[in-house]
Parts: structure tokens; sequence; C-alpha cells
């Protein structure tokens, strides 16, 4: 299992805003269902502007087992956030999970 697989802190810490186009009634691949509209031009992952924050496409407890249920049609934000980068570091902290450079 990847570090991600058992971690899932950054889909409960970090608002996720994406271009419309990549929704898959405007010819992208995330789900519309799974979106809410912030303007014309931008769109948000449902969830991840709530408190607690907690993406809706995320499955399972965060620190032990997850998994996103849009993999394969999930935004560019979370293709572009990296484990064990600054902003995953911050997410693991935030959810009292240890540095992902102190279990390698």
């Amino acid at each position: 299992m990847s570090d991600c697989q058992q971690c899932g802190a950054c889909c409960a810490s970090y608002r996720v805003d994406f271009s419309v186009h990549e929704l898959d009634d405007n010819g992208g691949k995330v789900p519309s269902g799974l979106a809410v509209e912030v303007n014309d031009a931008i769109c948000r992952m449902r969830g991840t502007d709530h408190t607690p924050m907690r993406c809706a496409a995320l499955t399972g407890k965060i620190g032990q087992s997850v998994g996103c249920g849009i993999y394969e049609w999930r935004p560019n934000p979370c293709h572009e956030l990296q484990a064990g980068s600054d902003a995953c570091e911050r997410a693991r902290a935030r959810h009292g999970l240890p540095a992902l450079s102190s279990l390698h």
C-alpha cells in the first residue's frame, strides 16, 4: 500500500478548485455531481470547503486506509500534489500524522 493510500490528509486539508472544463459535462473527466460551481470558470470538489474539510470522493479513514473514488478522473490540483512535498507534510501535520521523511 502506498503512503497516499494510508494517509488521505491532503484530501481533508485543502480546497480543490479547478477549471469547469475538467467536468464531464464540459468534455472533461471529473464527475459533475462531485463539484460545485464557484463562478463561470471555476468549480470546487464537494466537501473541500466544509468544516471539517473532506473531499466527497475520499473513502476510508485518514491515516489508516483511504482511497479516491474518482482517482482516474480526479482534477488537476490532485495530480499536482506529490507525496512528501511541503503541502503533503503540512496536511499530515494537521491530522497529527508523522512526516513521511521520518517514516522512510
